[in-house]
């Protein structure tokens, strides 16, 4: 090895740990959206189930699908009643890393039939 070629294995090792962090961030957004994307999904299930629970018994639905929301840290968007069924769109807080900045959405019907 020539005295010109001291530390050009340790650029090498600093540029390949550079990209191991790199790629190991962008894993870790990816993870951290699925699982809000799961909560939110999860949560709007529960909601419409409790709306429609509610709407059979001649209460409130869209203040039971807020109650259920919340309790599974969601914040219900929207509750529309279409005959006996509920239609719910909750919200939770998306990963706030690498410029992310919106919010993760999720859907969900329930009622008889």
């Amino acid at each position: 090895m020539t005295r010109d070629e001291r530390g050009a294995g340790s650029l090498l090792v600093m540029a390949f740990l550079s990209l191991l962090l790199l790629v190991g961030s962008a894993l870790g957004v990816v993870a951290a959206m699925v699982g809000a994307h799961r909560i939110a999904q999860s949560a709007a299930d529960l909601a419409a189930l409790a709306a429609a629970v509610d709407l059979q018994e001649g209460a409130d639905a869209c203040a039971a699908a807020s109650r259920i929301a919340g309790a599974n840290h969601a914040r219900l968007s929207s509750c529309t009643v279409q005959g006996e069924e509920v239609v719910v769109v909750v919200t939770v807080a998306g990963p706030r890393w690498l410029g992310q900045s919106s919010d993760l959405s999720a859907r969900a019907r329930a009622g008889p039939g």
